[in-house]
Protein backbone atom coordinates (compact mmCIF):
# COMPACT_ATOMS: atom_id res chain seq x y z
CA UNK A 1 0.00 0.00 0.00
CA UNK A 2 2.64 2.29 0.98
CA UNK A 3 4.92 1.73 -2.22
CA UNK A 4 1.55 2.50 -4.35
CA UNK A 5 1.18 5.92 -2.69
CA UNK A 6 4.60 6.52 -3.29
CA UNK A 7 4.69 5.13 -6.82
CA UNK A 8 1.25 7.20 -7.70
CA UNK A 9 2.97 10.18 -5.61
CA UNK A 10 5.21 10.12 -8.28
CA UNK A 11 3.02 10.55 -11.28
CA UNK A 12 2.26 14.85 -11.63
CA UNK A 13 -1.61 14.43 -12.66
CA UNK A 14 -2.31 11.61 -9.34
CA UNK A 15 -0.43 13.94 -7.14
CA UNK A 16 -2.59 16.82 -7.87
CA UNK A 17 -5.79 14.33 -7.44
CA UNK A 18 -4.05 13.32 -3.83
CA UNK A 19 -3.61 16.62 -2.78
CA UNK A 20 -7.13 17.94 -3.17
CA UNK A 21 -8.50 14.84 -1.66
CA UNK A 22 -6.74 15.35 1.43
CA UNK A 23 -7.85 19.42 0.96
CA UNK A 24 -11.37 17.84 0.84
CA UNK A 25 -10.78 16.03 4.12
CA UNK A 26 -8.64 19.05 5.97
CA UNK A 27 -12.30 21.24 4.71
CA UNK A 28 -14.29 18.73 6.51
CA UNK A 29 -11.90 18.79 9.51
CA UNK A 30 -12.10 21.76 9.75
CA UNK A 31 -16.12 22.07 10.06
CA UNK A 32 -15.63 19.36 12.70
CA UNK A 33 -14.68 21.84 14.64
CA UNK A 34 -16.94 24.60 14.24
CA UNK A 35 -20.31 24.42 16.88
CA UNK A 36 -23.38 25.64 15.99
CA UNK A 37 -24.46 28.52 17.91
CA UNK A 38 -27.16 27.89 20.91
CA UNK A 39 -25.77 24.40 22.33
CA UNK A 40 -23.97 23.70 25.39
CA UNK A 41 -21.88 21.13 23.92
CA UNK A 42 -20.32 20.14 27.64
CA UNK A 43 -23.88 18.73 28.44
CA UNK A 44 -24.43 17.20 25.01
CA UNK A 45 -21.55 15.04 25.20
CA UNK A 46 -22.29 14.14 28.48
CA UNK A 47 -25.42 12.91 27.55
CA UNK A 48 -24.38 11.28 24.08
CA UNK A 49 -21.73 9.22 26.55
CA UNK A 50 -24.72 7.86 28.11
CA UNK A 51 -26.33 7.12 24.60
CA UNK A 52 -23.26 5.84 23.08
CA UNK A 53 -25.07 1.95 23.19
CA UNK A 54 -28.06 3.27 20.64
CA UNK A 55 -28.12 4.53 17.13
CA UNK A 56 -27.21 8.09 18.72
CA UNK A 57 -23.79 6.65 19.73
CA UNK A 58 -23.15 4.62 15.69
CA UNK A 59 -24.25 8.54 14.03
CA UNK A 60 -21.55 10.20 16.36
CA UNK A 61 -18.82 7.59 15.69
CA UNK A 62 -19.40 7.54 11.90
CA UNK A 63 -19.20 11.32 12.26
CA UNK A 64 -15.78 11.55 13.88
CA UNK A 65 -17.42 13.01 17.22
CA UNK A 66 -18.74 15.77 15.71
CA UNK A 67 -22.45 14.50 16.58
CA UNK A 68 -21.26 15.39 20.56
CA UNK A 69 -20.32 18.33 19.56
CA UNK A 70 -22.93 19.53 17.65
CA UNK A 71 -20.60 20.63 15.31
CA UNK A 72 -21.22 22.14 11.54
CA UNK A 73 -20.52 18.66 9.89
CA UNK A 74 -22.52 17.14 12.66
CA UNK A 75 -25.24 14.87 10.91
CA UNK A 76 -21.89 13.70 8.22
CA UNK A 77 -22.43 12.01 5.91
CA UNK A 78 -25.38 9.65 7.24
CA UNK A 79 -28.08 11.60 5.44
CA UNK A 80 -26.56 10.49 1.96
CA UNK A 81 -25.75 7.45 2.62
CA UNK A 82 -29.69 7.25 4.18
CA UNK A 83 -31.42 9.08 1.03
CA UNK A 84 -28.74 6.69 -1.32
CA UNK A 85 -30.02 3.22 -0.16
CA UNK A 86 -33.23 4.36 0.09
CA UNK A 87 -33.33 5.63 -3.33
CA UNK A 88 -31.16 2.19 -4.30
CA UNK A 89 -34.57 0.06 -3.05
CA UNK A 90 -37.35 2.56 -4.65
CA UNK A 91 -35.48 2.02 -7.76
CA UNK A 92 -36.34 -2.11 -7.49
CA UNK A 93 -39.51 -1.28 -6.20
CA UNK A 94 -40.77 1.29 -8.98
CA UNK A 95 -40.86 0.35 -12.50
CA UNK A 96 -40.47 4.28 -13.47
CA UNK A 97 -36.94 4.30 -11.35
CA UNK A 98 -35.98 0.93 -13.19
CA UNK A 99 -35.98 1.95 -16.50
CA UNK A 100 -34.63 5.16 -15.48
CA UNK A 101 -31.80 3.42 -14.22
CA UNK A 102 -31.50 0.51 -16.54
CA UNK A 103 -32.18 2.16 -19.67
CA UNK A 104 -32.14 6.00 -19.10
CA UNK A 105 -28.29 5.71 -19.87
CA UNK A 106 -25.84 9.21 -18.44
CA UNK A 107 -29.43 11.11 -18.06
CA UNK A 108 -31.13 8.51 -16.14
CA UNK A 109 -27.93 8.36 -14.06
CA UNK A 110 -28.41 12.39 -13.79
CA UNK A 111 -31.29 12.34 -12.76
CA UNK A 112 -31.25 9.57 -10.18
CA UNK A 113 -28.60 11.48 -8.79
CA UNK A 114 -30.67 14.74 -8.71
CA UNK A 115 -33.47 12.93 -6.80
CA UNK A 116 -30.60 11.18 -4.47
CA UNK A 117 -29.85 15.04 -3.59
CA UNK A 118 -32.70 16.16 -2.89
CA UNK A 119 -34.01 12.98 -0.99
CA UNK A 120 -30.73 13.88 1.25
CA UNK A 121 -31.80 17.52 1.96
CA UNK A 122 -34.91 15.68 3.06
CA UNK A 123 -33.67 13.34 5.59
CA UNK A 124 -31.41 15.87 6.48
CA UNK A 125 -34.15 18.23 7.76
CA UNK A 126 -35.71 15.84 9.65
CA UNK A 127 -32.90 14.68 11.42
CA UNK A 128 -32.04 18.24 11.71
CA UNK A 129 -35.17 18.51 13.40
CA UNK A 130 -35.28 15.70 15.71
CA UNK A 131 -31.86 16.86 16.97
CA UNK A 132 -33.14 19.91 18.35
CA UNK A 133 -36.00 18.24 19.68
CA UNK A 134 -33.75 15.98 21.48
CA UNK A 135 -31.31 19.45 22.94
CA UNK A 136 -34.54 21.09 23.60
CA UNK A 137 -36.33 18.38 25.64
CA UNK A 138 -32.95 17.43 27.88
CA UNK A 139 -32.43 20.81 28.20
CA UNK A 140 -29.15 20.56 26.01
CA UNK A 141 -29.12 24.53 24.84
CA UNK A 142 -27.04 27.55 26.01
CA UNK A 143 -30.72 29.40 26.00
CA UNK A 144 -33.19 28.58 28.78
CA UNK A 145 -36.21 29.31 26.58
CA UNK A 146 -36.09 28.96 23.12
CA UNK A 147 -37.65 30.14 20.98
CA UNK A 148 -38.66 29.67 16.49
CA UNK A 149 -34.93 31.85 15.74
CA UNK A 150 -33.22 30.13 17.93
CA UNK A 151 -34.32 26.56 16.15
CA UNK A 152 -34.19 27.99 12.67
CA UNK A 153 -30.36 28.68 12.87
CA UNK A 154 -29.79 25.36 14.74
CA UNK A 155 -31.84 23.39 11.97
CA UNK A 156 -30.58 25.01 8.85
CA UNK A 157 -27.16 25.37 9.86
CA UNK A 158 -27.03 21.61 10.15
CA UNK A 159 -29.01 20.69 6.99
CA UNK A 160 -26.12 22.95 5.61
CA UNK A 161 -23.39 21.32 6.53
CA UNK A 162 -24.71 18.62 5.64
CA UNK A 163 -25.57 19.26 1.98
CA UNK A 164 -21.99 20.78 2.29
CA UNK A 165 -20.47 17.39 2.96
CA UNK A 166 -22.31 16.04 0.39
CA UNK A 167 -21.27 18.31 -2.62
CA UNK A 168 -17.27 17.86 -1.46
CA UNK A 169 -17.65 14.39 -1.79
CA UNK A 170 -19.02 14.81 -4.76
CA UNK A 171 -16.13 16.66 -5.95
CA UNK A 172 -13.78 14.23 -4.24
CA UNK A 173 -15.40 11.85 -7.20
CA UNK A 174 -15.11 13.82 -10.10
CA UNK A 175 -11.38 15.83 -9.19
CA UNK A 176 -9.91 13.24 -6.40
CA UNK A 177 -9.30 9.77 -5.52
CA UNK A 178 -11.27 7.34 -4.81
CA UNK A 179 -15.19 7.36 -3.63
CA UNK A 180 -15.79 11.10 -2.15
CA UNK A 181 -18.39 9.62 0.41
CA UNK A 182 -16.36 6.82 1.65
CA UNK A 183 -13.48 8.53 2.36
CA UNK A 184 -15.16 11.21 4.47
CA UNK A 185 -16.55 8.42 6.03
CA UNK A 186 -13.03 7.37 6.42
CA UNK A 187 -11.70 10.39 7.97
CA UNK A 188 -14.45 10.74 10.52
CA UNK A 189 -14.08 7.22 11.88
CA UNK A 190 -10.07 7.24 11.53
CA UNK A 191 -10.29 11.08 13.99
CA UNK A 192 -11.60 8.61 16.03
CA UNK A 193 -8.60 6.60 16.53
CA UNK A 194 -6.74 8.91 19.61
CA UNK A 195 -10.49 8.33 21.45
CA UNK A 196 -10.02 4.51 21.53
CA UNK A 197 -6.21 4.71 21.96
CA UNK A 198 -6.73 6.40 25.05
CA UNK A 199 -10.15 4.59 26.12
CA UNK A 200 -7.99 1.49 25.96
CA UNK A 201 -5.11 2.81 28.25
CA UNK A 202 -6.92 4.16 30.72
CA UNK A 203 -8.87 0.26 30.61
CA UNK A 204 -5.16 -0.46 31.20
CA UNK A 205 -3.99 1.02 33.98
CA UNK A 206 -6.58 -0.15 36.18
CA UNK A 207 -4.45 -3.56 37.13
CA UNK A 208 -2.35 -6.45 35.33
CA UNK A 209 -5.15 -7.63 34.07
CA UNK A 210 -6.33 -4.75 31.99
CA UNK A 211 -3.04 -4.37 30.13
CA UNK A 212 -3.64 -8.05 29.45
CA UNK A 213 -7.20 -6.89 27.72
CA UNK A 214 -6.19 -4.02 25.93
CA UNK A 215 -3.30 -6.37 24.39
CA UNK A 216 -5.58 -8.76 23.26
CA UNK A 217 -7.79 -6.43 22.11
CA UNK A 218 -4.58 -5.24 19.85
CA UNK A 219 -4.21 -8.35 18.71
CA UNK A 220 -7.75 -9.09 17.95
CA UNK A 221 -7.76 -6.26 15.75
CA UNK A 222 -5.18 -6.82 13.81
CA UNK A 223 -6.75 -9.94 12.97
CA UNK A 224 -9.96 -8.72 12.08
CA UNK A 225 -8.42 -6.49 9.79
CA UNK A 226 -6.36 -9.60 8.25
CA UNK A 227 -9.82 -11.44 8.30
CA UNK A 228 -11.16 -8.62 6.43
CA UNK A 229 -8.77 -7.99 3.91
CA UNK A 230 -8.94 -11.55 3.01
CA UNK A 231 -12.41 -11.98 2.40
CA UNK A 232 -12.68 -8.85 0.77
CA UNK A 233 -10.57 -10.10 -2.49
CA UNK A 234 -12.30 -13.42 -2.18
CA UNK A 235 -14.91 -14.61 -4.71
CA UNK A 236 -16.72 -17.61 -5.95
CA UNK A 237 -15.65 -18.17 -9.60
CA UNK A 238 -17.76 -20.08 -11.68
CA UNK A 239 -16.54 -21.53 -15.14
CA UNK A 240 -18.31 -20.24 -17.60
CA UNK A 241 -18.30 -21.26 -21.82
CA UNK A 242 -19.12 -19.81 -24.58
CA UNK A 243 -20.07 -21.55 -27.92
CA UNK A 244 -18.35 -21.39 -31.40
CA UNK A 245 -20.54 -19.87 -33.68
CA UNK A 246 -19.78 -18.18 -37.11
CA UNK A 247 -21.45 -14.88 -38.72
CA UNK A 248 -20.82 -14.21 -41.94
CA UNK A 249 -17.09 -15.46 -42.92
CA UNK A 250 -16.10 -14.72 -39.02
CA UNK A 251 -16.12 -17.04 -36.41
CA UNK A 252 -17.10 -15.97 -32.90
CA UNK A 253 -16.85 -17.06 -29.34
CA UNK A 254 -15.21 -20.76 -28.42
CA UNK A 255 -13.43 -18.69 -25.02
CA UNK A 256 -13.48 -20.16 -21.64
CA UNK A 257 -14.14 -17.55 -18.78
CA UNK A 258 -15.90 -17.62 -15.73
CA UNK A 259 -18.49 -15.60 -13.51
CA UNK A 260 -16.98 -13.97 -10.35
CA UNK A 261 -19.47 -13.76 -7.35
CA UNK A 262 -18.13 -11.63 -4.55
CA UNK A 263 -18.19 -13.70 -1.07
CA UNK A 264 -18.96 -10.10 0.81
CA UNK A 265 -20.74 -8.43 -1.74
CA UNK A 266 -23.12 -6.20 -0.05
CA UNK A 267 -20.30 -4.57 1.78
CA UNK A 268 -21.19 -2.87 4.89
CA UNK A 269 -24.35 -2.24 4.37
CA UNK A 270 -25.74 -5.49 5.90
CA UNK A 271 -24.66 -4.21 9.48
CA UNK A 272 -25.49 -0.57 9.07
CA UNK A 273 -29.52 -1.53 8.88
CA UNK A 274 -29.37 -4.32 11.45
CA UNK A 275 -27.72 -1.75 14.05
CA UNK A 276 -30.11 0.84 13.38
CA UNK A 277 -33.00 -1.47 13.37
CA UNK A 278 -31.65 -3.81 16.60
CA UNK A 279 -30.53 -0.74 18.44
CA UNK A 280 -33.95 0.66 18.13
CA UNK A 281 -35.80 -0.02 21.11
CA UNK A 282 -33.17 0.95 23.08
CA UNK A 283 -33.16 4.37 21.53
CA UNK A 284 -36.97 4.78 21.61
CA UNK A 285 -36.71 3.37 25.75
CA UNK A 286 -33.88 6.21 26.14
CA UNK A 287 -36.06 8.84 25.64
CA UNK A 288 -38.60 7.94 27.87
CA UNK A 289 -38.80 8.41 31.98
CA UNK A 290 -36.48 5.70 33.55
CA UNK A 291 -39.06 2.21 35.13
CA UNK A 292 -38.83 1.55 38.84
CA UNK A 293 -36.04 -0.63 39.50
CA UNK A 294 -36.86 -4.59 39.69
CA UNK A 295 -40.74 -3.79 37.53
CA UNK A 296 -41.65 -5.68 34.51
CA UNK A 297 -40.28 -2.37 32.07
CA UNK A 298 -37.05 -2.73 33.94
CA UNK A 299 -36.64 -6.24 33.28
CA UNK A 300 -37.82 -5.56 29.70
CA UNK A 301 -35.44 -3.16 28.78
CA UNK A 302 -32.73 -5.10 30.27
CA UNK A 303 -33.67 -7.86 27.65
CA UNK A 304 -33.56 -5.05 25.13
CA UNK A 305 -30.37 -3.09 25.92
CA UNK A 306 -27.64 -3.10 23.53
CA UNK A 307 -25.56 -5.39 25.81
CA UNK A 308 -27.82 -7.74 26.08
CA UNK A 309 -27.56 -11.62 25.00
CA UNK A 310 -30.89 -10.79 23.47
CA UNK A 311 -29.78 -8.03 21.62
CA UNK A 312 -26.62 -9.65 20.04
CA UNK A 313 -28.37 -12.67 18.59
CA UNK A 314 -31.21 -10.75 17.25
CA UNK A 315 -28.13 -7.89 15.77
CA UNK A 316 -26.90 -11.24 14.06
CA UNK A 317 -30.08 -12.91 12.40
CA UNK A 318 -30.71 -9.42 11.17
CA UNK A 319 -27.21 -9.00 9.86
CA UNK A 320 -28.32 -12.24 7.66
CA UNK A 321 -31.28 -11.61 6.90
CA UNK A 322 -29.81 -7.84 5.12
CA UNK A 323 -27.47 -9.43 3.45
CA UNK A 324 -29.35 -11.90 1.73
CA UNK A 325 -31.73 -9.54 0.79
CA UNK A 326 -29.00 -6.93 -0.52
CA UNK A 327 -27.16 -10.20 -2.60
CA UNK A 328 -30.45 -10.78 -4.37
CA UNK A 329 -30.74 -6.67 -5.28
CA UNK A 330 -27.10 -7.19 -6.66
CA UNK A 331 -26.94 -10.65 -8.25
CA UNK A 332 -30.18 -11.62 -9.53
CA UNK A 333 -29.85 -15.30 -10.99
CA UNK A 334 -32.68 -15.01 -14.12
CA UNK A 335 -31.37 -12.00 -15.67
CA UNK A 336 -27.99 -13.65 -15.60
CA UNK A 337 -28.76 -16.90 -16.73
CA UNK A 338 -30.87 -15.51 -19.47
CA UNK A 339 -28.01 -13.11 -20.97
CA UNK A 340 -25.61 -16.28 -21.10
CA UNK A 341 -28.39 -17.60 -22.98
CA UNK A 342 -28.73 -15.12 -25.16
CA UNK A 343 -24.89 -14.47 -25.78
CA UNK A 344 -24.25 -18.59 -26.17
CA UNK A 345 -22.74 -19.08 -22.98
CA UNK A 346 -23.12 -21.89 -20.73
CA UNK A 347 -21.90 -23.18 -17.58
CA UNK A 348 -20.07 -27.00 -17.78
CA UNK A 349 -22.79 -29.80 -16.97
CA UNK A 350 -26.01 -27.42 -16.93
CA UNK A 351 -28.15 -26.62 -19.76
CA UNK A 352 -28.94 -23.66 -20.29
CA UNK A 353 -32.32 -21.91 -18.72
CA UNK A 354 -33.87 -23.60 -16.02
CA UNK A 355 -30.85 -25.53 -14.30
CA UNK A 356 -28.33 -22.84 -15.13
CA UNK A 357 -30.44 -20.32 -13.20
CA UNK A 358 -31.10 -22.95 -10.20
CA UNK A 359 -27.27 -23.29 -9.89
CA UNK A 360 -26.22 -20.02 -9.91
CA UNK A 361 -28.93 -19.82 -7.25
CA UNK A 362 -27.62 -22.34 -5.08
CA UNK A 363 -23.73 -21.21 -5.47
CA UNK A 364 -25.51 -17.69 -4.25
CA UNK A 365 -26.95 -18.81 -1.56
CA UNK A 366 -24.25 -20.07 -0.09
CA UNK A 367 -21.63 -17.93 -0.59
CA UNK A 368 -23.98 -14.87 0.72
CA UNK A 369 -24.20 -17.67 4.18
CA UNK A 370 -20.23 -17.12 4.50
CA UNK A 371 -20.30 -13.61 3.98
CA UNK A 372 -23.30 -12.75 6.23
CA UNK A 373 -21.61 -14.86 9.14
CA UNK A 374 -18.54 -13.28 8.41
CA UNK A 375 -20.01 -9.81 8.79
CA UNK A 376 -22.03 -11.00 11.60
CA UNK A 377 -18.70 -12.02 13.75
CA UNK A 378 -17.09 -8.86 12.36
CA UNK A 379 -19.87 -7.04 14.21
CA UNK A 380 -20.46 -9.11 17.19
CA UNK A 381 -17.02 -10.11 18.66
CA UNK A 382 -16.21 -6.09 19.55
CA UNK A 383 -20.16 -6.06 21.63
CA UNK A 384 -19.10 -9.82 23.22
CA UNK A 385 -15.47 -8.07 24.21
CA UNK A 386 -16.77 -4.85 25.43
CA UNK A 387 -19.44 -6.75 27.57
CA UNK A 388 -16.66 -9.38 29.38
CA UNK A 389 -13.69 -6.05 29.57
CA UNK A 390 -16.07 -3.30 30.57
CA UNK A 391 -15.79 -1.30 27.43
CA UNK A 392 -18.75 -0.58 25.99
CA UNK A 393 -17.54 2.42 24.42
CA UNK A 394 -15.14 1.29 22.14
CA UNK A 395 -15.01 4.16 19.61
CA UNK A 396 -13.70 1.87 16.90
CA UNK A 397 -15.81 -1.40 16.55
CA UNK A 398 -16.34 -4.10 14.10
CA UNK A 399 -18.47 -1.59 11.67
CA UNK A 400 -16.32 0.63 11.83
CA UNK A 401 -13.32 -1.27 11.28
CA UNK A 402 -14.98 -2.80 7.78
CA UNK A 403 -15.38 0.52 6.56
CA UNK A 404 -12.08 1.63 7.36
CA UNK A 405 -10.18 -1.49 5.82
CA UNK A 406 -12.57 -1.05 2.94
CA UNK A 407 -12.03 2.12 2.07
CA UNK A 408 -8.40 1.86 2.47
CA UNK A 409 -8.16 -1.27 -0.10
CA UNK A 410 -10.72 0.26 -2.53
CA UNK A 411 -8.45 3.93 -2.92
CA UNK A 412 -5.42 1.37 -3.03
CA UNK A 413 -6.85 -0.30 -5.92
CA UNK A 414 -8.31 2.83 -7.92
CA UNK A 415 -4.34 4.22 -7.72
CA UNK A 416 -3.07 0.98 -9.04
CA UNK A 417 -5.94 1.72 -12.02
CA UNK A 418 -5.28 5.34 -12.50
CA UNK A 419 -1.38 4.27 -13.06
CA UNK A 420 -1.57 1.38 -15.12
CA UNK A 421 -3.62 3.70 -17.74
CA UNK A 422 -1.06 5.93 -17.62
CA UNK A 423 1.26 3.20 -18.57
CA UNK A 424 -0.84 2.09 -21.55
CA UNK A 425 -1.18 5.27 -22.38
CA UNK A 426 2.42 6.20 -22.52
CA UNK A 427 3.17 2.77 -24.64
CA UNK A 428 0.95 3.73 -26.79
CA UNK A 429 1.93 7.25 -27.48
Amino acid sequence: MIQTFRKAWGIPELRKKIVFTMLILLIFRIGNAIPVPFVNTDLLGAYLQNMSTTVLGLYNVMSGGAFAQATLFALGVQPYINSSIIIQLLTIAIPALERLAKEGGEEGKKKIASITRYATVAIALLQAFGYFMIMKNYDLLSVSQPNFWHALVIIVSFVAGSSFVMWIGEQVNEFGIGNGISMILFAGIISRVPTGVSTLLSMAKGSNLGWLWALLMVVGMLLMVMLIVFVSDAERRIPVQYAKRQVGRRMYGGQSTYLPMKVNMSGVLPVIFAQSIASLPATIAAFLPAPAEGSFMAGVLKAIDTQSVLYMIFYFLMIIGFSYFYSTIQFNPVEIGNNLKKNGGFIPGFRPGKPTTDFISKVLNKVTLFGAIYLGIIAIVPLIVGRFAGAYNIAIGGTSVIIVVGVALETVKVLENQMMMRQYKGFLE
